[in-house]
């Protein structure tokens, strides 16, 4: 019975919202819900609220400008304070005191230094290769730039080596002096290999997800991306799968020996986090905050989100400096540094009161070449304790969740709504939503009790791996992307009274599908009563960010 009353009220608020309006931008449609451009909850189309922003910034966002600090980026193997770092943090600081961050009323830029825990770190070269007994030589992986595609070999905080040894394929085979080859974390066998006096260990290891979905096979040519503890003295490199067969074909176990050599550079720098902030017009105090990570050598993770969110900056400055839009309400702050760290650094320095934090990471993948789709990770709420359909976690699995960390708010809301209006003005864009899983900065904001949410891309086979590049990074899917966190980001910013009956109406429809969600799968009836619970508190949160009041059920910094 209570499924269908709940049925009965979703057919009818969506009659009820499914007159047109001559008022919309063009392309929108009728008014209603739909699920045709996003996999998730269904939202009620209208030109408030997201709908004021983003038909501006769409046209305003330029991606080849995206897509050349993106590629500026990816010349680099970027890891906290060397040199590939610090090439991309100067590369923002130009571009935004070319546009008069930093000089501009409006347009604030600052530079905030703390101390790094451990010298910077920057791979110069390295090189593997296969030694036979007539001396002849086979050359595995190299590389002698930060642009080279094997620059991923060297785990960061890998040891400078040279040395050369005979070959095993098991921990148990593995005399003292040989080469450790193996498909398993280079962190759960360093401790026995150093034991047992291996003279390096080389890992073909790759996630269950890495394989490659066309069927291409490019996995076998994946060179793993991770690191290893600070002060690891072992010789340790990643390899691909590839020249794993070959090192572990029983032929040249007698016939060949390996050399390994690498060089790399420990400096003494501080950490660097930028923060862009265009500040708002009625209430500068209040802070929303959008943070992209720049360390991680990869195209998409997070060159993408590097550039991506450099371009939403200049884009909101653009818009507001044309009269496209109106400059936002509240501020809005743009976070380039170390993940994780950076949002740590933002929260500890910042004299403004942060009211959401948004993770730009990974934003740019290519559907045809990764596979990955533009994703919503809302923060934690109760699809986070009890998935029902329509969510489903993705590969990377489910998050530990604390109780106490579910705090309601309509951020989550907000960004579905962006999300579909951007592909609506683009003409078609599929997006899709999961709960809460973790693993980026949205996390330190959450931690914090600030609502968070991450929008990122996956499964993306190349992830974490050599493949990783600019072919992998789609221009089209950067801008909307991009667009999308920037309308989600002024959507929060420049919320109105007016704005209120969309998102509420919204709000309506996603908890009577959830709580039909939870008889039709015969889930605890407490589940119903968590996403009751919750839609009236994120009901508040967005009355008090439609008005202008104080927020609720948000705890100190």
């Amino acid at each position: 019975m209570r499924f269908q009353t709940a049925a009965l009220l979703v057919v009818s608020l969506a009659a009820a919202c499914s007159s047109t309006q001559d008022s919309f931008p063009k392309g929108w449609g009728k008014v209603g819900t739909t699920r045709g451009y996003h996999d998730g909850p269904k939202i009620v189309f209208g030109p408030t609220g997201t709908g004021r922003y983003a038909e501006a910034l769409l046209g305003a966002y330029d991606d080849q400008a995206a897509m050349t600090t993106v590629a500026f980026a990816d010349r680099y193997y970027r890891e906290p304070g060397n040199d590939g770092f610090e090439a991309t943090i100067d590369h923002l600081l130009g571009k935004l005191e070319d546009r008069g961050f930093g000089t501009q009323d409006g347009y604030e830029l600052r530079v905030i230094e703390t101390e790094l825990s451990h010298p910077a770190w920057t791979p110069v070269r390295a090189a593997l290769t296969l030694i036979f007994a007539n001396s002849a030589t086979q050359e595995l992986h190299q590389f002698c730039d930060g642009d080279d595609k094997d620059r991923t070999m060297l785990p960061a905080n890998a040891p400078a080596a040279s040395v050369e040894g005979a070959i095993a394929r098991t921990l148990d085979e593995l005399d003292a002096g040989e080469f450790l080859v193996t498909d398993r974390p280079l962190g759960s066998v360093l401790g026995e290999a150093d034991k047992r006096g291996a003279a390096a260990v080389l890992s073909s290891y790759l996630m269950a997800f890495n394989h490659d979905p066309t069927g291409r096979d490019r996995h076998l040519d994946a060179i793993h991306y991770g690191g290893v503890a600070v002060g690891t003295t072992m010789p340790v490199a990643h390899i691909s799968p590839r020249t794993h067969a070959l090192l572990t074909d029983g032929k040249l176990r007698n016939i060949a020996k390996l050399r390994f050599e690498a060089e790399v550079r420990l400096d003494e720098r501080s950490l660097r986090t930028v923060v862009a902030s265009i500040v708002g017009s009625d209430r500068p105090h209040e802070v929303v905050t959008l943070v992209a990570h720049v360390q991680e050598p990869g195209a998409n993770d997070n060159a993408s989100g590097v550039g991506g969110m450099l371009e939403a900056a200049i884009t909101l400055q653009r818009a507001i400096e044309q009269g496209l839009v109106e400059r936002p309400r509240r501020t809005i702050a743009f976070v380039w540094g170390d993940e994780m760290e950076a949002s740590r650094i933002f929260l500890d320095h910042t004299e403004r009161e942060p009211i959401v934090g948004i993770s730009a990471d990974m934003i740019g993948q290519s559907l045809e070449e990764t596979g990955a789709v533009c994703l919503l990770e809302r923060g934690p709420d109760p699809g986070a304790l009890t998935p029902l359909p329509p969510d489903e976690h993705t590969a990377w699995g489910a998050g530990k969740v604390n109780p106490d960390h579910i705090i309601p708010s309509g951020l989550a809301l907000i960004a579905r709504n962006a999300l579909v209006d951007v592909g609506i003005v683009a003409g078609g864009w599929q997006t899709r939503e999961h709960p809460w899983e973790g693993g980026s900065d949205h996390d330190v904001f959450l931690a914090r009790g600030i609502p968070a949410i991450l929008i990122w891309h996956f499964t993306d086979f190349a992830y974490h791996t050599s493949l990783d590049r600019m072919s992998m990074v789609d221009p089209r899917e950067l801008q909307l992307t991009a667009v999308s966190l920037l309308t989600t980001a002024c959507g929060v910013a420049d919320a109105r009274p007016e704005d209120m009956k969309r998102y509420v109406d919204g709000l309506n429809h996603e908890r009577y599908e959830r709580q039909g969600a939870q008889v039709i799968e015969g889930a605890p009836e407490e589940v119903a009563e968590q996403w009751g619970e919750w839609s009236s508190g994120a009901r508040r949160w967005l009355a008090a960010l439609c008005n202008g009041t104080p927020l609720p059920n948000t705890r100190a910094r």
